[in-house]
């Protein structure tokens, strides 16, 4: 995919859209099946022991008074999807991810409730969420029973076992039996859904988490996809997207913006049962030789794209 191009803020927006768009209109493109995705934003509270990473752009982490930091990475400019955009851990689900487990949060038609999903589907997104987190950020929301949580993965045999997960030479179910670990879904609040629209050609049906860090566990870059990871505060960086500075897809600075509304990360993760999981989907129509760009829900992201 070629370089992505944005106008007066950091709205990603790939150059080869207008042309799919109109190709599938005339009914020349079909849509490309999405792919079951989870991606977890994770949050902490200043005074918390962390990394302390700056923010985008080298700032100090701000006052305690903007409320938690969220974790981010900014994916690499050489990525097929996204390229250059600052996201949250995440990526597709791995059919073995389906596989029963133990674990300390709700059951697998609960979750199927409240994701919209089956069972099958809403386990193997949950386990998902937490597997992903691991693989690119080194945090585990796993522990020993349903009330402990590990406190340090930071060991060379944890890093052995975390790289053969990246390979697809382990399952997250068997990485857990072999630990004795139970897995701590209880820990994460469903956010939000959005679906890449149908005219991308590689979408993505992704369930958006919330998790507080655990206390003792410490972020790290540990994605092949990213070059920098970040904390930040959602306000801060909902203002560096508003200026241009910082590329993100819509459904990062969505949620960003909804995060920035909280105190605290724990007020946060417990505002997650009330939120909106209706799948959010773009749509596209021609008005003439332009192209409107519309997101339901979300006026922000309105684009008219004029035929040159």
């Amino acid at each position: 995919m070629s370089s992505s191009h944005t106008s007066r803020n950091g709205q990603w927006y790939p150059p080869e859209w207008p042309e799919r768009i109109r190709a599938l209109a005339a009914g020349e493109l079909t849509p490309v099946t999405p792919r079951t995705a989870a991606t977890v934003m994770l949050l902490r509270d200043p005074e918390h022991e962390a990394d302390g990473a700056a923010g985008p752009g080298g700032a100090a982490e701000a006052a305690r008074s903007k409320g938690p930091v969220v974790h981010m990475l900014r994916r690499r400019a050489s990525m097929a999807f996204a390229g250059g955009a600052y996201a949250y851990p995440g990526g597709s689900v791995d059919p073995r991810d389906a596989r029963p487990l133990a674990s300390a949060g709700p059951t697998g038609a609960q979750w199927a409730e409240r994701l919209g999903t089956d069972p099958d589907t809403a386990r193997a997104v949950v386990c998902a969420a937490v597997r992903e987190t691991f693989e690119e950020s080194g945090v585990l929301l796993a522990g020993p029973d349903a009330s402990t949580v590990v406190a340090d993965v930071t060991g060379a045999d944890w890093e052995a076992d975390r790289a053969a997960l990246v390979a697809r030479e382990l399952s997250f179910a068997d990485f857990l039996e072999r630990r004795g670990l139970v897995l701590r879904d209880d820990l994460l609040g469903a956010w939000a859904r959005w679906i890449t629209p149908e005219f991308e050609e590689r979408r993505y049906d992704t369930f958006f988490f919330v998790a507080v860090l655990p206390r003792g566990q410490r972020t790290r870059n540990a994605s092949t996809e990213a070059d920098r990871t970040v904390w930040v505060h959602p306000r801060d960086a909902a203002e560096g997207y508003d200026k241009g500075e910082l590329l993100m897809m819509p459904p990062t600075i969505a949620t960003l913006r909804r995060l920035a509304q909280y105190p605290t990360a724990e007020a946060a993760l417990a505002a997650a049962p009330g939120e909106d999981l209706t799948p959010v989907l773009a749509r596209a129509r021609l008005e003439g030789d332009a192209l409107v760009l519309s997101w339901p829900g979300h006026d922000e992201f309105t684009k008219r794209i004029e035929r040159s």
